[in-house]
């Protein structure tokens, strides 16, 4: 995709602060080191759009990202960081859930991995409220470059297992720094908006 315009467009934690409704929104959710800064700034080829953060656990806001003028790119807070305190999780926690639950221009919400460690708890509970929502459930393994390609299959199979998806097609290996599968990311991305738009 040949991207003319990434801007941040708006930080919000209620949906007073949200943008308007009038583009759809692809989401990402992920725990707090999993890289979700560096694969939004890998997909639009920018350097430092998506501010990423030494320390894990600092998004705590949801960031909309304007591609194009045509869609947006949302960045949850992460999740599962150890180092906070319950109420500060469960402060994220409901960020989280109440965009789900009120946004109506929310299309998709793509999880993230990280594909050398099996799925947390925090993955399984967040990929089983993604398909009560009934998102598709599509997961995008990160720091793919990190591990011998000839290895995918494995980690691929212990996220399918942990997760307990069905459809292999739904897990897709991706390196932000080596931008592994950005072509196929995309793909995935235009089928989301051309059937929303239809």
């Amino acid at each position: 995709m040949r991207i003319i315009k990434a801007e941040l467009e708006r930080i919000a934690v209620k949906p007073s602060q949200y943008p308007n409704v009038n583009l759809p929104e692809i989401a990402f959710a992920g725990r707090s080191n999993v890289g979700k800064s560096s694969f939004i700034n890998s997909l639009v080829n920018r350097k430092s759009l998506a501010r990423t953060s030494g320390k894990p656990g600092k998004t705590r806001t949801i960031n909309f990202y304007n591609i194009n003028d045509e869609f947006r790119l949302v960045d949850l807070p992460g999740y599962g960081y150890a180092k906070v305190s319950k109420e500060e999780k469960e402060k994220w926690g409901y960020i989280i859930e109440e965009y789900l639950n009120s946004r109506e221009n929310l299309v998709e919400v793509i999880q993230l991995v990280d594909i050398r460690h099996s799925p947390t708890e925090a993955d399984v509970m967040m990929h089983n409220w993604l398909k009560v929502y009934g998102f598709k459930g599509i997961v995008i393994a990160t720091k793919a470059d990190k591990i011998n390609k000839n290895k995918y299959s494995a980690h691929i199979k212990t996220i399918k297992n942990k997760l307990e998806i069905e459809d292999l097609s739904l897990i897709i290996p991706y390196s932000s720094t080596n931008k592994i599968n950005i072509d196929k990311v995309w793909d995935e991305f235009y089928k989301i908006l051309n059937k929303k738009e239809q």
